[in-house]
């Protein structure tokens, strides 16, 4: 319980005032990802079904993705923008992790979020006004899954950093653990057959655009760091809003 509440406290910014003290295995607690994806979709439906009752669709979408950052602190967001100004710098593996080591934004950080911002906006209105509102649970739910994707078997360039706790450290149990809380929650939440076959059939999906993502990433920087988890994240949620519309409307 310890460590789920630890990690509860290191990917968001739910304010739970429980010191719980140093674990030398945090790196265990990979295993809660999904729920924590859970817990976070959860209060993203809260708050969006609140909104539908007051403002529009857009408006109601908008809100979405502010609880979003609200909520993770934009902690994946930073990740994201961090990858695009140092892969796409083209050049060395040094100069690019000493570009996404800079706390200040390029134009490519800018651009990255910005259009997956708006595709984001996007294709959450389109899957709104389906009336359908179980992928706001399951976004969260898939990017923290990629995440453990990223994580196992890999490895990191840096000596340090936030990456470093989990990245190569995911054990096969932890994995397959992560994939089966994935898909629990999704079975909980999706009655339609047709729909939940897609939703499962996204997770694999899901693992072979993780591993070609981080072994394209490894060749540019020998290795991920904790902005890499991050971009990981958001790509992620991203592809899973796209997965989605197109198969709900095929």
């Amino acid at each position: 319980m310890k460590r789920f509440i630890g990690i509860l406290q290191f990917l968001t910014r739910i304010p739970i005032k429980i010191d719980i003290g140093f674990d030398e295995e945090f790196e265990k607690s990979i295993i809660y990802f999904p729920l924590v994806g859970l817990i976070l979709g959860s209060i993203y439906l809260l708050i969006t079904y609140i909104s539908l009752n007051i403002f529009n669709i857009y408006i109601s979408s908008v809100i979405f993705l502010l609880s979003e950052v609200i909520l993770t602190g934009g902690l994946h967001l930073d990740g994201l923008g961090d990858t695009f100004d140092g892969i796409y710098s083209y050049t060395d593996k040094e100069k690019i992790l000493q570009i996404m080591k800079d706390s200040r934004l390029g134009t490519n950080a800018l651009l990255a979020i910005l259009f997956l911002i708006l595709l984001k906006l996007a294709f959450v209105y389109s899957i709104i006004q389906k009336n359908i509102l179980y992928p706001i649970v399951i976004v969260p739910v898939v990017g923290r899954l990629s995440i453990v994707f990223a994580c196992y078997k890999n490895t990191t360039p840096r000596e340090k950093g936030m990456g470093n706790i989990f990245i190569g450290k995911t054990t096969n149990y932890q994995l397959l653990m992560s994939i089966i809380q994935s898909i629990l929650i999704i079975a909980f939440l999706i009655l339609d057959t047709y729909e939940l076959i897609f939703n499962i059939l996204f997770i694999f999906i899901l693992w072979i655009f993780v591993r070609l993502f981080t072994r394209y990433i490894t060749s540019k920087i020998d290795g991920i760091t904790g902005d890499i988890l991050g971009c990981c994240c958001e790509i992620s949620q991203l592809l899973y809003l796209i997965f989605l519309y197109l198969a709900l409307n095929i």
